[in-house]
């Protein structure tokens, strides 16, 4: 086809009888393609060449989330929330001494500040060390970022004094509130996920990191400390960023809307940190953990009406709002009535466990959902992990006795429980529970 402005012919034709030696197909395609093109030297005017198609553009890979092992206070208490957790817990192998709990903190505190980096746990990792010998890292991280990943390392009343035997000289340096949890109204406690001498709370957005984590960490305790009892948790129910949306729970209702977060320091400084005068010393800085694995009778609450449901906990299930009205983050209001009655409930779980009804008591959550498969006669074994950092175990321990006619215990019981106290973070060189130690 002739272009109608140029006599005999299109130009592109012209060029090609001007210069046979030029392909004809590719001077068409770039006539066609009408993209600009290069001035080839020595012919009578500019010969468009089609220019290569540019290479796909690769998705830009958003930077990994590292937080910082070292520090003033222990990562993964006031750090944003990540998506999973493995919980372990730990009791020092009997004959073992205060050089080797010492010796296994160094060593938890160095290969735990190499993983949060994304590293291998030892130098020579999975790939580079003798082949004869078992390698240093377990190798199934590999390929994965760092994932935000954090771990907490707490110290459980056992480690103090066990049967009233000081093992490693540190009965005199026990905080006085660092005991067994006083029994609970309708506690129905396991001892296989109960207790503890030394805890390690680890948390990643991606499961594999988590795992891989106590995996090696494990690992370099062997011979001085061994796993007691261990929880994997997904789906976080808490939030300790204003930046994070409120989570839901296995209930089905959003979890934790009025959580202590991390930029609020004077309500951290006064319900979540230990101060130096509240003694002991090496805890300044530190708080306590609590943990309670809580089991949610999940068949039960599922054939609860929704309105029900509602007047259980105390919120609108769809917005998270107290039943008194507003938003999410509205603050209830507990003597507001709907119909002559409390919107209320009195019984109602957010009624019972807030601040207002236990003397300004606070606590700074950071809970997960599990799933442990099914029991025997078929029901759901799932439930909460719940974790609480608080300045002192008596918070925690007013508020779950606060808890006892609540309506939601119905549905819920507690078979798992654990008391650590969470040392101050350490600077890098130091180890973590220097402050006890050292």
């Amino acid at each position: 086809m002739t272009d109608p402005d140029v006599p005999g012919g299109s130009p592109t034709e012209e060029r090609v009888a001007a210069h046979p030696e030029l392909s004809r197909r590719a001077l068409l395609g770039a006539a066609a393609a009408g993209t600009a093109g290069l001035v080839i030297g020595g012919l009578t005017g500019p010969l468009l060449i089609a220019s290569p198609a540019a290479a796909p553009t690769e998705p830009a890979v958003p930077e990994p989330t590292v937080h910082p092992f070292f520090g003033a206070h222990q990562a993964g208490i006031t750090t944003p929330v990540q998506d999973h957790l493995f919980f372990a817990a730990f009791d020092m192998v009997d004959g073992t001494d205060r050089r080797d709990l010492e010796r296994l903190l160094r060593d938890w505190t160095a290969g735990a500040a190499r993983l949060t980096e994304g590293l291998q746990v030892g130098a020579s990792g999975a790939l580079a060390g003798d082949a004869e010998l078992p390698p240093d890292d377990t190798g199934e991280a590999l390929d994965l970022t760092p994932s935000a990943l954090t771990v907490t390392i707490g110290f459980g009343p056992g480690l103090f004094e066990r049967n009233g035997v000081d093992r490693y000289g540190l009965a005199a340096a026990r905080p006085p509130e660092l005991e067994r949890l006083p029994p609970f109204k309708d506690d129905a406690l396991k001892a296989s996920s109960s207790g503890g001498e030394l805890g390690l709370q680890v948390c990643a957005d991606d499961p594999q990191v988590a795992v891989h984590a106590v995996r090696n960490l494990a690992r370099i305790a062997a011979g001085r400390a061994g796993a007691r009892w261990s929880q994997a948790g997904f789906g976080r129910t808490s939030r300790t960023t204003a930046g994070q949306h409120t989570p839901r729970n296995l209930l089905g209702f959003k979890d934790g809307t009025n959580n202590i977060l991390s930029d609020d320091p004077d309500g951290l400084d006064r319900d979540v940190w230990v101060a130096r005068d509240d003694g002991p010393a090496w805890l300044a800085g530190g708080t306590y953990l609590v943990l309670r694995k809580i089991e949610v009778l999940i068949e039960d609450w599922d054939q609860e009406p929704l309105s029900s449901q509602q007047t259980i906990i105390g919120r609108a299930k769809g917005s998270g709002a107290p039943l008194s009205g507003g938003h999410e983050l509205s603050a209830p209001d507990f003597e507001a009535r709907v119909g002559g009655a409390l919107a209320i409930d009195r019984a109602s779980h957010v009624r019972l466990a807030h601040p207002s009804n236990n003397r300004g008591r606070r606590i700074l959550r950071r809970g997960y959902n599990y799933v442990d498969g099914h029991h025997p006669d078929g029901r759901l074994d799932a439930g909460l992990v719940f974790i609480s950092f608080q300045r002192t175990p008596g918070q925690f321990i007013a508020i779950q006795r606060a808890l006892a006619t609540d309506r939601l215990n119905e549905y819920v019981r507690h078979v798992g429980s654990a008391i650590f106290a969470v040392p101050p973070g350490a600077s890098a060189g130091g180890y973590i529970g220097e402050t006890l130690l050292g």
